[in-house]
Parts: structure tokens; C-alpha cells; sequence
């Protein structure tokens, strides 16, 4: 019988597999660059896809706590940057990949981060119009976040106190470049925030550059952070070509650090000139307004009724007297029209006395008891009358009365009368009814007359 000692188990080979991939400092972190395959979206769960090329393909498990992390939405054949290590699945026998980061590939992985961005928050309404605040013509302080060693706090301080030496600008500092830079730009716009309304205006911008060294003002955090800013806010990032979303969110976007404080602020000497202007209008038309009053006034005192002001009232005199006699007179016809009523009211009330009417009532009542037995004696009387007629017709027309008189009549099977001979036919059986009984017959012939 044959030793099983040298047959390993399935476990037991997959187990050496696994140990031989661990103990492998190469497969500990490797960095692939490949086409995204089998990608299918698992909404709170972890990933299972496959990353491929021209040529060979490999399985990648990323677990949910690492594509959390991930800053761009992956599809279906997009070309990443995927950073991991590679082990064995034991149930299965299988060795796969495990994502621990995944970025586009190349710069133009940047570009579809930033469109997939820009459409997330355009469709939350981030960069609608409605949203957006007018800027205060007069401000009093203006918050700036920038790098406090760039040109841009200078050219802005020099063009602000050019056009308006009253606003007071205070520098925010923050890194405008570099990993840390979208923390560092929130934290500066939050600090702003906690002063409440302290601030009139925010400018936040910073010098030219690549798409990578301008790629923090793109942040979704520090797009949010300009969003939430109860004050209006600049956005002044790179030159006049370049466009971030920052510019997209902000109230007002401006080309240079010079133009954002243009938008700022007012030109004083132009404020000054516009002042002098509506002085001058202010002015001339007070001058033809008081003119204007001054010919009202005239016309007033030449009137009659100021040269004579008792005129003013002739009228309203005589039509005070005229409505004192109307009333006078209305009063008088009112109170002998009440008294006239109220004497007619009297003399009905007595008229309809509760005394007087019980003695009619009991007058009425006596008479019309008379009436009832008076009536009451003529219709038995009448009825008395009508029975004994109708008793005298009885009694004529009652055939008892006939038969004595000698006369009968004959009725059927049926005790129907019979009234004639069509009612018979021979052999028959009849009654013949007598004053005093009846007899029983057959028909022997029946002859018509």
C-alpha cells in the first residue's frame, strides 16, 4: 500500500501560494498603469473590477475605506494609475490585485477630474446665477485670500488704495500651491466667516499657472467653502484664459488681482465727480422748485380771500344757518309725528283691551253655543226626515212586498236570479221563491216571446 504522505491538501497548496506571495518584497506595493474592465459601480460596498492592457489582464479587489478616497468618478474603460499589492484569494486559488489608490492617467485624467466635478456641482446649483450676490458699491473692509509673498496682495492693496484709500483691506495668508494649499485656502475662508459680518467683500486668487499648480482652487472643499461665504466674493485665480471653478462659484470673476479690485471698489475721483454733479442738479432744481413756490405763494397772497379772508366763510355761513332751520324744522315734524302715533298707539291699545276681548270672546262663545244646538236640532231633524223617506222606498220597492201580492221569482243552481229565458236551457233544475218558501222544478221547454 502506497504512502500518502507526499499528497498535499488543496488548502495546504494555496496556504504555500499565499506565503510565497507575502514573502515577496516586489508584490508588497506595486504601481499599475492600465484600462479599467468589468467596472460596475456597488453603491457603500467594495469594488471588484479588472485592470487590462494590449496584451493580459488581472483581477482588482478595492475595499470600500481606500475608494472613499478616490477623487474622481471611475468608468468603464478609463486609464488609471492604480497603486497596490498583489496576493492570493485562498477559497478560490486565485491571485488578484488590491487597490489602496487609484488616479487618472496623465494630464488629461486632471481634465476629466475637473469636468466630472464641474458637472456634480452644477447640477446641485452651485454655479446658477440666481445664487450669486451684487457687490457692495461703498465697502468698508476687504478680506483677501492669498499667499502673503505673492504680487497679487500688492497689486491689490496699490489699485484699492488708488480708487478708494477708505477701504480697509486685511490679508488672509494661505498656500496657493501644493497638497496642503485646499485646506490651507478653507481654513483662511472660514477664519473670514467667524468674523460674521464684518466684511463687506472677499477676493481670493492667486498668479498664473499650469493646470496642476492652479488645480487647489478646483477642490471641491474650497469650491464649497467660496459658496457658503455670506459676503460677496472675487475670484481673481491665474490669467485671463485660465478658468476654475472657483471663478464659476464666485459671485464676480476678474481677470487680474488688478481688476479684482476694481470690482471691489468705486474710483473715488469718479464718486467725487458724480458727487459734484448731483450737487450742481441738486441745487439747480431746488432753485427752480423754490421759484416755482415762491409764484404759487404770490398768487395766494394777491387772491380775494386772502386780501379779504371773511369772504371765506360768507358761504359756509349762510349754509350753516340753512341746515340749522332744516334741522330745526325736521325736529319739530319728527316730535309731532311721534305724538300723532303715539295717540293712535293709545287708542288702539285700549281698543284691544284683555278685558274687552274676554267679554266678547265670552259673548261670541255664547252665541255660537246657541248656534250649535240650533244646528245641531236641524240636522236630526233633516236626518230624521231623510230616514223615514228612505224607509217608506224600502219598504216600496221591497220584493217580499210583490210576492205578497201573489207574485215569485226563480233563481238558478247558483241562488242567481233569473231575469230570462236565455238564462235557461231544458232539464234545468230552478227554485221558485214564494212569500211563505220555495219549490224546486226542472225546465221542460223554453219558448221566447
Amino acid at each position: 500500500m502506497a504512502s500518502n504522505d507526499k499528497y498535499l491538501s488543496v488548502s495546504d497548496l494555496n496556504y504555500y501560494i499565499t506565503q510565497k506571495f507575502k514573502n515577496d518584497p516586489y508584490l508588497h506595493k506595486v504601481f499599475l498603469e492600465g484600462e479599467l474592465s468589468n467596472f460596475r459601480y456597488r453603491r457603500n460596498s467594495h469594488q471588484y473590477f479588472s485592470l487590462k492592457d494590449e496584451k493580459s489582464k488581472i483581477n482588482v479587489v478595492m475595499f470600500r475605506s481606500y475608494f472613499d478616497k478616490v477623487q474622481f468618478k471611475p468608468e468603464e474603460g478609463m486609464k488609471v494609475y492604480v497603486v497596490g499589492y498583489v496576493n492570493v484569494y485562498g477559497p478560490q486559488g486565485s491571485y488578484q490585485f488590491y487597490a489602496e489608490k487609484m488616479e487618472p492617467a496623465g494630464l488629461g485624467a486632471l481634465y476629466e477630474q475637473l469636468r466630472q466635478l464641474q458637472e456634480k456641482l452644477a447640477k446641485e446649483g452651485l454655479f446658477d446665477e440666481s445664487h450669486k450676490k451684487k457687490l457692495p458699491r461703498f465697502p468698508d473692509k476687504i478680506a483677501v485670500v492669498t499667499s502673503a509673498s505673492g504680487a497679487v496682495i500688492h497689486d491689490i492693496m496699490v489699485t484699492a488704495n488708488r480708487r478708494f484709500p477708505h477701504a480697509e483691506i486685511d490679508l488672509f495668508p494661505a498656500q496657493v500651491q501644493g497638497e496642503t494649499a485646499a485646506d490651507s485656502l478653507v481654513n483662511a475662508m472660514r477664519q473670514i466667516a467667524s468674523y460674521g459680518d464684518k466684511y463687506d467683500v472677499m477676493i481670493i486668487g492667486r498668479g498664473g499657472g499650469a493646470l496642476e499648480d492652479l488645480w487647489p482652487f478646483n477642490e471641491e472643499k474650497v469650491v464649497r467653502q467660496v459658496y457658503n461665504m455670506q459676503m460677496p466674493v472675487i475670484s481673481s485665480v491665474g490669467h485671463e484664459t485660465d478658468t476654475t471653478l472657483c471663478d464659476l462659484v464666485a459671485d464676480q470673476r476678474a481677470a487680474t488681482p488688478t481688476a479684482a479690485a476694481e470690482y471691489a471698489t468705486p474710483n473715488l475721483s469718479d464718486e467725487l465727480a458724480h458727487i459734484r454733479q448731483l450737487n450742481s442738479r441738486l441745487i439747480s432744481e431746488t432753485n427752480v422748485l423754490i421759484h416755482e413756490k415762491r409764484e404759487v405763494l404770490n398768487r395766494i397772497n394777491n387772491s380775494v380771500i386772502m386780501r379779504e379772508p371773511a369772504r371765506l366763510y360768507d358761504q359756509q355761513i349762510q349754509t350753516v344757518d340753512l341746515l340749522k332751520n332744516r334741522l330745526q324744522n325736521g325736529i319739530t315734524h319728527l316730535l309731532n309725528q311721534n305724538s300723532q302715533n303715539y295717540r293712535l298707539l293709545n287708542q288702539r291699545l285700549l281698543g284691544n283691551s284683555p278685558e274687552k276681548q274676554i267679554t266678547q270672546m265670552k259673548q261670541a262663545n255664547i252665541f255660537n253655543a246657541r248656534q250649535l244646538i240650533t244646528g245641531m236640532n236641524q240636522v236630526i231633524a233633516q236626518k230624521k226626515n231623510q230616514f223615514k223617506q228612505m224607509a217608506q222606498q224600502l219598504d216600496d220597492y221591497s220584493p217580499l212586498k210583490t210576492l205578497n201580492r201573489g207574485y215569485a221569482y226563480v233563481s238558478d243552481k247558483k241562488d242567481q236570479t233569473v231575469t230570462s229565458v236565455d238564462d235557461l236551457k231544458e232539464n234545468d233544475l230552478v227554485k221558485v221563491h214564494f212569500k211563505d218558501g220555495e219549490i224546486s222544478a226542472r225546465v221542460m221547454d223554453v219558448r221566447r216571446k
